[in-house]
């Protein structure tokens, strides 16, 4: 405020002995004026480097901007991909899972057919077995009873027979021998 007023003074009153204006404390115009040259002088020599430098980084800037915008489509492309595949995961999941109970399912049956097939083996082969132990415990049985039967023969025969049977049933073979040579 007193530096305003002190220039409106000295423009009111050159002629009373004040200051000009132009040279004011603190408002010195060739201060101004070598404040003016400077700055149009750094505008003249800075223009081009510095409207270059500018232009460059607008133009990098541009370049981002455009690859940021094509790596955000390509983000969002790749987001809309895995939210639809999350959307048929719940899908997928339930997809698997009959599946898989399915396939559980048709084992289970695969087991169960293979187990009542063995099992259908494991008694024809019993069967199969029993019938031979049966056939052969009958043969040894027809065997011993045989052997039992000649070893009874036999001992009737020896505590029965006596000398004239003995002598009778000689000369019943030589008779039959004899008959043979005719």
């Amino acid at each position: 405020m007193l530096f305003t007023a002190n220039i409106l003074v000295s423009l009111a009153a050159p002629e009373a002995g004040g200051i000009p204006w132009y040279n004011v404390p603190g408002f010195e115009a060739w201060k101004l004026f070598n404040l003016a040259v400077f700055v149009g002088f750094l505008v003249y020599i800075l223009r081009k480097p510095v409207g270059e430098s500018l232009r460059l980084r607008r133009e990098g800037i541009r370049q981002q901007l455009a690859r940021a915008q094509e790596e955000r489509d390509a983000a969002t492309a790749k987001l809309q991909e895995v939210e639809a595949r999350l959307a048929n995961l719940n899908q997928e999941v339930i997809a698997v899972r009959e599946q898989a109970q399915r396939e559980a399912a048709e084992e289970r049956e695969r087991i169960t057919r293979s187990t009542e097939e063995d099992a259908q083996k494991l008694r024809t082969q019993a069967q199969r077995e029993i019938e031979n132990a049966g056939k052969v415990a009958r043969q040894q049985l027809q065997r011993f009873a045989a052997e039992q039967s000649v070893s009874i023969a036999e001992e009737i025969i020896r505590r029965e027979m006596r000398p004239e049977d003995d002598a009778r049933l000689l000369n019943g073979y030589v008779e039959d021998l004899g008959g043979m040579r005719r």
